[in-house]
């Protein structure tokens, strides 16, 4: 321990997360959402419905589902609207949120294990969901969803790439 030093860093210096430029979700994923909030809203007049069909004193209730759907579908937009995603020399940036923002930094060395996943209305678009798993457990881990399949399958392969870049 000869020449152990621990100099203080200057903040003000470090790079800046912030000045990175995300790339958005595929509009064609909002299409996703929509028809996932179609299914929501199909049950949701089912048991309305049957509810009305039985108990007609709870018609009041009715427009708390509508409008809990109503909030489901604004909050969707505004999650959408909000994630993205970029790549950097050393690391994978996820942004998301509603009301907060969270951007997750993972650097290439944390990840273990990459899959790519196409759902059901996911593939009726041809995108699919990037699922980043880390050293650090469920908390690191991400999911990038609404990427072209294409571009997808090459982000698979560049993480990949990097994962045994580091293992070597």
């Amino acid at each position: 321990m000869e020449n152990f030093t621990n100099e203080t860093l200057d903040i003000s210096k470090l790079p800046r997360y912030e000045t990175v430029e995300f790339t958005a979700l595929h509009l064609s994923y909002w299409k996703v959402i929509l028809l996932q909030l179609l299914i929501l809203l199909l049950m949701v007049v089912g048991v309305v419905l049957y509810v009305f069909l039985n108990h007609p004193e709870a018609i009041p209730y009715l427009g708390l589902l509508t409008g809990s759907w109503v909030l489901a579908l604004v909050f969707s937009r505004i999650s959408f609207k909000k994630k993205a995603f970029a790549f950097r020399e050393h690391d994978v940036l996820y942004r998301s949120g509603v009301i907060a923002t969270n951007t997750i930094v993972i650097p290439y060395n944390r990840i273990q294990h990459v899959a790519l996943h196409e759902g059901v209305f996911s593939r009726m678009f041809g995108l699919a969901k990037i699922e980043i798993f880390t050293a650090g457990g469920n908390s690191g881990d991400i999911e990038i969803p609404g990427i072209k399949k294409h571009p997808a399958e090459d982000i698979k392969q560049l993480l990949m790439g990097k994962i045994q870049k580091e293992l070597s």
